[in-house]
C-alpha cells in the first residue's frame, strides 16, 4: 500500500510541475500589448532574407510561431518535415538544417531554437512596434 501512495505522490507532484511550468511559460510582452499586430516586423525579417526552418510537430516551432500571432502568416516559413513527419525535406537537407528552429539570416549566420522577438530585431535590423 505504501508503493501506491509514494507513487500517487510522484504522479500528482510531477503533473503540479508541468502545470506550474505550461502557466509561467514566457508570452511575449510586444504581442500581448500590441494586440499581436506584429505585421509589420514579421514582413521586415522576411523582406531582411531571414528563413525560419522547422517541423509541424515540433513544440518549439508552435512556441516561435504563437509568438507572431496572426502575423505568423508573413514569416519566411520553410517547412522542413515531410507530410508523414518521419523525413526532412530536400531543402532543409540542402542547408544542413540540423533542428528545429533555425533560424537563418542574410549574412549566413544560424540560430537554434526559439528566439526572442528581441533577438530576432536585432539580428535583422527589424524594428519591433513600441
Amino acid at each position: 500500500m505504501k508503493k501506491y501512495i509514494v507513487v500517487a505522490v510522484v504522479v500528482i507532484v510531477i503533473g503540479a510541475g508541468f502545470f506550474y511550468y505550461k502557466s509561467k511559460k514566457a508570452v511575449s510582452p510586444v504581442a500581448t500589448q500590441s494586440g499581436q499586430n506584429l505585421d509589420a516586423f514579421a514582413k521586415c525579417i522576411a523582406n531582411s532574407g531571414a528563413k525560419f526552418y522547422g517541423a509541424f510537430w515540433c513544440p518549439h516551432c508552435k512556441d516561435q510561431k504563437a509568438e507572431f500571432g496572426s502575423s505568423v502568416q508573413y514569416l519566411p516559413y520553410v517547412e522542413c518535415s515531410t507530410p508523414d513527419g518521419n523525413a526532412q525535406t530536400q531543402i532543409c537537407k540542402d542547408n544542413n538544417i540540423q533542428g528545429y528552429p533555425t533560424w537563418v539570416f542574410a549574412d549566413g549566420s544560424n540560430v537554434s531554437g526559439e528566439q526572442t522577438l528581441q533577438a530576432l530585431a536585432q539580428k535583422t535590423g527589424c524594428s519591433l512596434p513600441q
